[in-house]
């Protein structure tokens, strides 16, 4: 294991065992003191219990953090340690009476983390790279602290620890002078500062960054009322007031910190913290219920003693479990972030594209950055350490994978492989119907090309062909006109060809709307609609050779309307670029399919792929639409083959 890995957490088992030491010392301090319980012994309850969990907290963020700023780490250290500290050496001092460096321990070793979790701390959370504000805020809080420190260790004895001379203590009683009135107040402003730009964050930032800032707000509103609250006369304020303020900010504070900091490195430890946190919550919830309850239930029932325990107690009991619920969803999203239904929210309004979903994957389970591959297993190239690839599965076929990448010092935790799981079958089915979708649009484009070029087909068959005949008879029959007196057998003559041509166009017409869509389709005749279609190349010049069993028809309308499309545009394509006179259509039926081939002796195609045209689209287009196969490629001899086979036991 790498030395710059082994540090921090030598360091953090250091921090561990020496709060330890002190708890316990304590503990034992207080059962060999056995003093009342004033509102001197809340302040060092408080103390004891900013030792446990920012110890706890302290050796979290020290032995997980690989990257960023430790200075989290190090303030929750000092808290963790100087409220131990100071908690230690106030129960000694109650039970041995001395010596004075006690009583100097016990008035400032808390301030230094107490007060930089004040003014410093929330303008630490969440990690972000750090804006003129934010360094401003954290330069002027530690140096508050350390100069609230430095008047602490200067004070006159049993307070202070650091003698001066004359001089000194007459330059530090005038600069008290000045600063007396200021300090208090300004340690509620600067708190007040922090509280409020942490609550911006909170309801502003990024929603990737939110997670455990609301708790941060509540605790850090609430050790700045406790300052708050020494300022005010006790008239206002009882004596315990801060020291319980104190003590209910550490419901919300240091848990917040340690999963705002730590992000994805509490892997293997999220259970851990999860149960502990909802224990210690329930505990606390109950003791202060009991106790407050109690307290108001004696004054309103003072003649029967034992009915408000009882009351209160049964109230408890039944609000037990509802209350463990909210805490319980509340430490989840703490600890855990979004619930999986949330997550499925947040990726199914992502969009349809794999570069939406995959972002919103990455936003909801906080990860560095997450991708969609839908051609193989191999991840693109991302800098950082290999992700974690999850198979994206559709019903039986496989539709692409998942690639997840963790932040930067960061893992995926077992929730985050969960999540991923749960996660796949969603993501699966998003990434098939946006390949669906986009098949779609590819078909919907082909079919617009093809229409266009059928529409544009049709205006030059009318254009270059119905047009100019329609035209030359109209000036025929003016000419004719003309010729009526002067000569009417040339009249008569004229009128003959005019009346040939005026057939042949309206039998060109019928052809051109007979290849459009013969009517007897729409009853499933594929058979006569060919024949048609053979008398029509007839006229034209080709012969075509019609190969079709005696019970082909009926088939279903859709079957026959996609095997004469295609045949059609097999055939046009050998009247006009084969080179031949001569071509077959063979037509095979049975039970499961049919099978449609027309095959030429002509020119023939190159061996290989056909480079795709619009009748070629065309004849796709209407073979996809009846779940079809087409082949096109060289005859066995010479010339072109094409093959359309239809799939029939389904219809």
């Amino acid at each position: 294991m790498r030395d710059d890995l082994l540090t921090p957490r030598r360091t953090a088992w250091a921090v561990l065992v020496a709060t330890g030491v002190l708890t316990l010392g304590a503990v034992a301090g207080w059962a060999v003191a056995t003093p009342p319980f004033t509102a001197a012994q809340l302040y060092s309850l408080v103390d004891l219990l900013d030792g446990v969990v920012y110890g706890a907290a302290a050796w979290l963020i020290l032995s997980r953090r690989r990257s960023g700023s430790r200075l989290p780490g190090w303030i929750a250290t000092a808290a963790a340690l100087g409220g131990a500290l100071a908690a230690c050496c106030a129960q000694w001092q109650l039970a041995v009476g001395g010596p004075p460096l006690l009583t100097a321990v016990h008035q400032w070793a808390w301030v230094p983390g107490l007060y930089s979790l004040v003014v410093v701390m929330p303008w630490l959370l969440p990690e972000r790279p750090p804006g003129r504000l934010d360094r401003v805020a954290v330069a002027i809080g530690l140096g508050y602290v350390a100069l609230t420190v430095a008047v602490l260790a200067t004070a006159p004895p049993p307070v202070g620890v650091v003698p001066l001379t004359p001089e000194l203590r007459d330059a530090r009683a005038a600069l008290l002078r000045q600063l007396s009135p200021v300090l208090p107040y300004a340690l509620v402003g600067l708190g007040a500062l922090a509280a409020a730009g942490v609550a911006w964050r909170w309801r502003r930032g990024e929603p990737a960054r939110r997670n455990g800032l609301g708790w941060v707000t509540a605790g850090s509103v609430l050790l700045t009322l406790a300052f708050l609250a020494t300022l005010l006369p006790p008239a206002v304020v009882p004596p315990a007031a801060p020291a319980l303020l104190m003590l209910a900010s550490q419901a919300f504070f240091p848990a917040a910190v340690a999963v705002v900091v730590l992000r994805q490195q509490l892997w293997g430890l999220r259970l851990a913290v999860r149960r502990t946190l909802v224990w210690y919550l329930m505990t606390a919830t109950v003791i202060a219920a009991y106790c407050a309850a109690v307290a108001v239930s004696d004054r309103l029932l003072p003649h029967a003693a034992p009915l408000p325990q009882l009351l209160v107690t049964g109230v408890i009991a039944a609000a037990f479990q509802p209350v463990r619920a909210l805490v319980q969803r509340r430490v989840d999203g703490l600890v855990h972030g979004e619930p999986p239904e949330l997550l499925l929210h947040r990726v199914v309004r992502s969009g349809g594209s794999t570069t939406d979903i995959g972002a919103a994957v990455a936003t909801a389970l906080r990860l560095a950055d997450v991708r969609i591959t839908e051609d193989g297993p191999q991840p693109p190239p991302h800098e950082g350490t290999p992700p974690v690839t999850v198979p994206l599965v559709r019903g039986d076929r496989l539709v692409g994978h998942l690639h997840a990448w963790p932040r930067p010092g960061e893992l995926l935790d077992d929730r985050a492989g969960e999540a991923l799981a749960v996660l796949a079958p969603v993501v699966a089915a998003m990434v098939d119907l946006a390949g669906t979708n986009r098949d779609l649009a590819r078909s919907r484009q082909r079919l617009a090309e093809v229409r266009d070029e059928e529409r544009r087909s049709l205006r030059r068959d009318l254009h270059d062909g119905l047009g100019p005949a329609l035209s030359g008879i109209g000036l025929g029959l003016a000419a004719t006109r003309n010729l009526l007196r002067r000569d009417p057998d040339r009249a008569e003559e004229l009128l003959d060809r005019l009346t040939e041509e005026l057939t042949a166009r309206a039998a060109e017409v019928r052809e051109l709307a007979h290849g459009l869509l013969p009517p007897m389709l729409a009853d499933g005749g594929l058979r006569p609609a060919l024949d048609l279609l053979r008398t029509q190349y007839a006229r034209a010049g080709l012969r075509i050779v019609m190969r079709a069993p005696a019970s082909l028809d009926p088939l279903p309308e859709p079957v026959a309307t996609a095997a004469y499309g295609v045949t059609a545009e097999a055939v046009r394509n050998v009247h006009r670029h084969a080179g031949v006179d001569t071509c077959t259509v063979s037509l095979d039926r049975r039970p499961d399919l049919l099978r449609v081939t027309v095959t030429d002796e002509g020119r023939g195609v190159a061996a290989g792929p056909v480079r795709p045209g619009v009748g070629l689209h065309a004849m796709r287009e209407r073979a996809q639409a009846v779940g079809a196969t087409l082949t096109v490629g060289p005859a066995p001899s010479r010339g072109t083959t094409v093959c359309l086979t239809v799939p029939l036991e389904c219809r």
